[in-house]
């Protein structure tokens, strides 16, 4: 029989593969840093797509819970230059195999499909150490500790259960992203939402760019994105929210106002993310009765693979454990040996791309990009 499974992080993947293994019988507990489901909001639009994370939902056998939550529309996309021109438009005409969905709703899909004692909250964790014969110590930050023989890190880019596996950290790849939302756009600031249209927005010049993402009710999420070295974002006070607006809009001095507005009008205090990704090929050699999922195992430059990775790493790790009711150790063999070469390819894919749209040729590199690969979503 497969032990019960300790998960750390509530996440997407953390909680698909709480889902998969309950459909098979596993039990799984899941610690959660959060105080409750409510304790954050969760982001805003997911593409989810058909290669990955479509399984993983039809693994934890919630597709159609899935279907019922898209945000019609929404795959359209666009990539303008820095005065407004436009130099792709994709419609969606729903056949795109990218459909966006709310990432709050799918959270909740999860939450309610499981046991209401699965996820516990407020267990924000602290250390993890290897007690030997492949037990795990977990201890948290209440000073209260588990222990268990099946620990799966699904806490994210700054994992307390990596070093269990791997010395390898996160590092910044030198680009900055200002993040910033506009409400009733259509009404209160038309010009921005023409210009970002029912979707995705890409207006990108070398070196920097305004991305904007059209979310339900008349939200405009937008973010700017600039290569620039950690102190120039670490020298910004982002308490004095007009004047952190006022130095990143003076990056983008020269562009089309109703590009520039989705900074400048933002309703949101600016909040700075900088990208950091673990490396490429991140792997480790096998530890008995551990492992890693999502971020924690293979945290990659933006590019809308994230959450799906993340969610199929669950399902995948949820059918090995149930292929392998006797044997935890190949199941967890048989997972990473699929995991490595996945991740890697995606990391590789996902930190080109992250270039193109700041490289010296950009915006048409990405229009190349996207003309040649297929949708821009």
């Amino acid at each position: 029989m497969t032990p019960p499974v300790t998960i750390i992080g509530a996440g997407l993947g953390g909680l698909t593969l709480a889902r998969v293994l309950h459909v098979h019988g596993i039990p799984a507990t899941v610690h959660e840093a959060e105080t409750s489901p409510a304790a954050r909001t969760q982001g805003g639009l997911l593409d989810i797509h058909e290669y990955n994370g479509q399984l993983a939902l039809k693994a934890a056998g919630l597709f159609e819970e899935f279907l019922g939550i898209i945000h019609k529309g929404a795959e359209a996309s666009r990539v303008l230059d820095k005065n407004g021109k436009v130099l792709l438009d994709e419609p969606d005409d729903g056949t795109g195999g990218r459909p966006e969905v709310p990432r709050g709703a799918l959270r909740r899909i999860l939450l309610d499909s499981l046991p209401a004692d699965t996820v516990q909250w407020g267990r924000k964790v602290t250390a993890a150490r290897t007690l030997g014969g492949g037990r795990h110590e977990v201890t948290f930050a209440d000073g209260t500790t588990t222990m268990t023989s099946l620990l799966v890190g699904a806490d994210g880019a700054w994992s307390r259960i990596r070093p269990l596996l791997s010395d390898a950290e996160p590092e910044y790849v030198g680009t900055a992203l200002i993040e910033t939302y506009l409400f009733d756009a259509d009404t209160r600031h038309p010009a921005g939402a023409r210009a970002v249209g029912d979707g995705s927005l890409f207006a990108l010049a070398p070196g920097k760019g305004i991305c904007a993402h059209r979310e339900p009710d008349g939200v405009l999420h937008t973010y700017a994105t600039l290569s620039k070295p950690q102190e120039w974002l670490d020298a910004i006070d982002f308490t004095d929210a007009d004047a952190a607006t006022a130095r990143v809009a003076a990056e983008f001095h020269d562009w089309a106002p109703e590009l520039t507005a989705l900074l400048t009008d933002g309703e949101t205090a600016p909040v700075p993310r900088a990208v950091n990704a673990l490396p490429i090929g991140h792997r480790w050699d096998r530890v008995p009765g551990v492992t890693l999922l999502g971020d924690a195992a293979h945290l990659m430059c933006p590019s809308g693979e994230g959450a799906n990775l993340a969610m199929y790493d669950g399902a995948e790790l949820g059918n090995a454990l149930a292929a392998h009711p006797d044997d935890t150790e190949a199941a967890l063999a048989a997972y990473e040996e699929a995991l490595f070469p996945r991740s890697a390819a995606a990391a590789d894919q996902a930190s080109r791309a992250h270039k193109l749209c700041l490289d010296d040729n950009a915006p048409h590199s990405l229009v190349d990009f996207f003309t040649n690969h297929g949708q821009a979503g």
